[in-house]
């Protein structure tokens, strides 16, 4: 029964993760597109690390490039046309401000004092006054987003990234990112809360429509910057790192973002605490 279990809480974390992630999103919505392009021909040129998976790589890129042709793109496009610019703004500010907890935990960990007061004004403020984080009022007083991880707190505490790999419609990763991903679903309350109350469809959901949000925001640069690099796989293997590397650093960057899953403002991946939080043996590893 438990292995029955385990089966079903995987393939649902799959499907979850099939509206999640896909091959790539540009990001810095302000940014110049030109700039952008260049910045990924440059990347490219640039490219000099460990990838001894390439040719496995290569073949995973193109499956999951087919799986953002043929379901994230028409599904963003839907979600974009059916719902207005207010209410998509205010879906991204309601997701963004469930990645709080996450975030002001990280910030802790790497003893960046000032962010997390940031992050807990930015949650204290938009729960209350931003009516459950359905609007942004702290960006406007002075109080803007940051992204954070548990890939960026292992590499400020020394760990090596290890060889790049790209995840079965997850898109680009390494081992330490990977490592990452899987404490921050441990660590996220949201989805602590809907497992002790048996509600893994919630954080399924949460994970889909962030995907969504993402991918519509991008859907026109992700394909100018496709037609324009001369070798899309090594652009954004290149895109991934550097962006990564910027992250750690704690710098705003114009790159684009080279997948929505890693260290983007998508959230945890969903379901993996579910099965954990359930199992009794296992609660203490689970607790958040």
């Amino acid at each position: 029964m438990r292995a029955c279990h385990l089966r079903l809480t995987l393939t649902a974390a799959f499907a979850a993760a099939l509206a999640v992630a896909g091959c790539a999103v540009p990001g810095a919505p302000g940014a110049s597109l030109g700039a952008s392009l260049g910045a990924t021909q440059s990347a490219a040129l640039d490219d000099s690390f460990n990838d001894p998976l390439e040719e496995t790589n290569r073949a995973i890129f193109a499956f999951n490039q087919a799986v953002d042709q043929a379901v994230l793109i028409p599904v963003a496009k839907t979600y974009r046309t059916v719902l207005p610019p207010p209410v998509r703004q205010s879906v991204h500010d309601f997701l963004q401000n469930l990645n709080g907890p996450v975030i002001f935990g990280n910030d802790l960990l790497q003893g960046r004092f000032g962010l997390a007061a940031d992050t807990l004004g930015r949650l204290a403020i938009n729960t209350t006054l931003g009516i459950g984080g359905m609007f942004d009022v702290a960006t406007p007083i002075g109080i803007p987003h940051h992204s954070n991880d548990l890939g960026v707190t292992l590499a400020t505490w020394g760990f090596a990234e290890g060889p790049y790999v790209v995840v079965p419609v997850l898109g680009s990763s390494n081992p330490r990112d990977l490592i990452g991903k899987i404490g921050d679903s441990f660590a996220d309350p949201g989805d602590y809360v809907a497992a002790q109350h048996n509600l893994l469809w919630a954080s399924l959901a949460r994970a889909a429509v962030s995907g969504i949000d993402v991918r519509s925001r991008n859907i026109e640069n992700l394909a100018d910057i496709e037609k324009t690099a001369l070798d899309y796989y090594a652009t954004i293997r290149s895109l991934y790192r550097q962006r990564r590397a910027t992250q750690i650093r704690h710098e705003r960057s114009t790159l684009p973002n080279p997948t929505p899953v890693q260290g983007s403002d998508g959230g945890p991946l969903p379901g993996i605490s579910y099965r954990f939080a359930n199992t009794p043996q296992l609660r203490e590893v689970s607790a958040k």
